[in-house]
């Protein structure tokens, strides 16, 4: 028998209580196969845990632990990779010569990240050529522990496609936060107790039930067409959750109440299909609709406490001493691993953490599994992106338990194109079948386009004859380029990137205030308006631009129809001078152009245009739907390739601290204290500039961080932001994780 009774995990708590291997083994094990068993993975999970410390049992490794305790230095010592070379020595050596990545790659990426096959191979084979005779230690050792918990062989079909690559990857995410929970347990018992306590689905939908009882109530007194609209896409959307798990359309108008009934299909969708759910995942493109929508969910949902997760960069973090309540305590905790039962993030932080091979990113993605996940404004995925997105969302709905809602006013034809094979077979039900009534009955702008081109004098003596405008360009310099050609001109605000996440969230207000009260506001702004931002101007000009981002901007204008018998006004111009970014969005305005050429603007008051419009647009772009072969690296199990080349966000930019409002006192802060929580305060106040300007700007950065960090030093001005005649990059239309 091998002797596990002195053989530690870790150093001992505060508390001076020890955590011994054999009771941690055991512990990482159990959570993993709870976390697993959801996705029919629990054996494996199982098994994982009783691995993935194993090689703690090597004598170097407990004496670095003694050392630890008695503040000796000590040599660090390796322990993930003994008891993955033990498992793939132990399965090749039996002839399952594939079986080993399943338990091999997690054990041996639980700290490091997940690592790609043939690396890890050739790795493990020279760790067994230089330890062959300690690894015979691990025989007994794994004798003693099978036969202390007698874990069940996994039994799985191995695969060579991106099903397997993705199950390896939620297995990985299972073990990876049941070893975090468990370490957490033993060093911070206090701080483990504030988990979870989250209340019911059935109870979050008792408190949405009231208070759309009350909101009825108000809008009996006044059935406005908007109204009626409204509750017949919530009626539809009950209807709807009845139905059994899978795929499924919410296409809505602007106004029509998509926020509030797709919240209201999740929760009933859940209850109907009893035990089917445990959380609802909402993903927006943009933090600036986050924000709103977050909001309105907390209104409805909580009542005696948190349970709305808002996961993003922008998000607003309390100070220290709110940090310490248990509420806000057992908040932040979840954001690590999205227990909780509404989470609102980005498509970013979800798409970008789904193909991750980091620990501490891929710890949530087995929460995933048992959700209705709600994809809102889903026509803004990447088309370059989209064979693996989309592949990755099938893989979801067909094995995780998956609901997936497809939730926007423009819908793109990811099921009817032969050039995104994922959703070719596969059922998407509409959840408003009379959506086409509901976009004819909320008619409220006229489509005007002019196919002669604008120069910026022109544009800008229009908009300074307007009160209360927004005029949406396709890029930042063009932006830039139109405030100045609009001189003198009072009440003018601008939108983009430009301008930090915290300013722009200020601007929002301000202008939203402005509105209401009727004063004059003249917003030049890029895409970031777009896509559900709570606008309502009474004249929107858009610059020519693909399809369905002209019908979005179209959404902020006579938002609120104030006046039935009054429509907005929607402009379609082409700039003379504009900039467009290069790629898909070139392509998709190309597509527009022939389009309202053929058809005339009337027709984008037809929702099923974009089912042409899309067909074109994957039909051109077919061998750029997978630009950067992203799918050929997940069926080899090339994990850290395939984290660096799908990003939602360029890679080629850094992020530039801006001096707005306390920004400086925040980034003090974080150089005595690079935590965590700082940084996250302080991505509130970066912008976002390209790797080639930084050169080019050298005069006003200073390095913060080597080179993934500076500070901004020039003008930072309340309406351009970083502003200066050299700007020239097409505006970053997606925002920070």
């Amino acid at each position: 028998m091998f002797d596990f009774s002195k053989l530690l995990a870790h150093t001992k708590s505060r508390g001076g209580k020890e955590d011994l291997l054999i009771d941690h083994l055991s512990k990482v094990a159990e959570v993993a196969r709870s976390f697993a068993e959801k996705f029919d993975c629990g054996a494996l999970a199982y098994s994982l845990g009783l691995l993935h410390d194993l090689g703690k049992i090597n004598p170097l490794f407990q004496s670095y632990l003694k050392a630890m305790e008695e503040n000796r230095s000590h040599p660090k010592v390796r322990h993930a990779i003994w008891g993955a070379a033990f498992m793939y020595y132990l399965l090749w050596s039996k002839n399952h010569k594939d079986a080993w990545k399943e338990f091999a790659l997690p054990v041996y990426g639980h700290h490091a990240g997940l690592q790609a096959h043939g690396l890890a191979s050739q790795n493990f084979s020279q760790f067994l050529r230089d330890n062959s005779s300690k690894l015979q230690s691990m025989v007994p050792a794994w004798a003693e522990v099978q036969q202390r918990f007698t874990p069940e062989s996994p039994s799985f079909k191995i695969s060579n496609n991106t099903f397997r690559e993705m199950r390896i990857r939620i297995v990985f995410s299972a073990l990876v936060d049941a070893d975090y929970l468990a370490t957490e347990k033993h060093f911070e018992s206090q701080k483990a107790s504030n988990r979870g306590k989250w209340p019911e689905l059935t109870v979050l939908w008792e408190r949405f039930r009231k208070d759309q009882d009350e909101l009825l109530k108000k809008a009996e007194a006044n059935l406005t067409k908007v109204n009626h609209i409204r509750r017949e896409v919530y009626n539809a959307c009950l209807d709807a959750a009845k139905r059994k798990p899978g795929v499924f359309k919410l296409t809505v108008p602007t106004g029509g109440g998509k926020t509030r009934s797709g919240l209201a299909f999740a929760l009933q969708h859940a209850i109907q299909n009893k035990n089917a759910f445990d959380r609802i995942i909402v993903a927006l493109p943009y933090t600036s609709i986050i924000d709103q929508t977050a909001s309105e969910y907390r209104k409805i949902l909580e009542k005696d406490g948190e349970c709305v997760l808002e996961h993003h960069s922008q998000v607003d973090v309390p100070d220290e001493k709110e940090e310490q309540n248990p509420k806000h305590l057992r908040y932040r905790l979840a954001m690590e691993n999205w227990d909780a039962p509404v989470i609102v993030t980005t498509t970013v932080q979800f798409f970008e953490s789904l193909f991750t091979n980091k620990p501490g990113r891929a710890r949530k993605l087995h929460n995933i599994a048992k959700s209705v996940l709600i994809l809102d404004e889903v026509q803004t995925l990447p088309p370059q992106l989209l064979k693996p997105t989309l592949d990755a969302l099938r893989d979801l709905v067909d094995h995780y338990g998956v609901s997936l809602v497809l939730s926007t006013a423009t819908q793109p034809a990811f099921d009817d194109t032969p050039y995104l094979k994922s959703f070719q077979d596969i059922e998407v039900k509409e959840i408003v079948p009379d959506y086409p009534q509901h976009f004819a009955a909320l008619k409220r702008v006229n489509y005007e386009f002019r196919p002669d081109p604008l120069d910026w004098s022109e544009l800008a003596e229009e908009i300074n004859n307007l009160s209360q405008v927004m005029v949406v360009l396709n890029t930042r310099k063009d932006a830039l380029a139109l405030i100045d050609a609009m001189g003198e001109t009072p009440h003018i605000y601008h939108l983009s990137t430009l301008l930090c996440g915290r300013h722009r969230k200020d601007k929002l207000k301000e202008i939203r205030s402005r509105l209401d009260d009727g004063q004059p506001v003249r917003l030049i702004s890029t895409q970031v308006v777009e896509a559900g931002v709570d606008l309502d101007f009474p004249v929107v000009y858009r610059a020519l631009c693909p399809l369905d981002r002209i019908v979005q901007a179209a959404g902020r204008c006579n938002r609120e129809w104030r006046d039935s018998k009054k429509l907005g006004q929607v402009v379609i111009f082409q700039p003379e001078e504009g900039g467009i970014p290069r790629g898909a969005y070139l392509v998709g305005k190309t597509e527009a152009q022939d389009m309202l050429e053929k058809y005339g603007p009337k027709e984008l008051h037809n929702p099923e245009i974009f089912m042409e419009y899309f067909q074109r647009l994957f039909s051109d772009l077919s061998e750029k739907l997978d630009e950067k072969g992203i799918q050929d690296l997940r069926m080899d199990l090339n994990y850290p390739e395939v984290a660096k080349r799908y990003r939602l966000i360029p890679n080629n930019t850094v992020p530039v601290m801006v001096n707005y409002q306390n920004a400086l006192s925040i980034l003090n802060e974080w150089e005595r204290d690079t935590s965590r929580r700082n940084w996250r305060r302080l991505q509130q106040y970066v912008v976002n500039i390209y790797r080639w300007q930084i050169q080019e700007f050298s005069d006003w950065l200073h390095p913060l961080q080597e080179d993934t960090l500076f500070q901004w030093f020039g003008k930072y001005d309340d309406v351009r932001g970083i502003s200066n005649e050299a700007v020239d990059p097409a505006d970053l239309i997606v925002s920070n994780i």
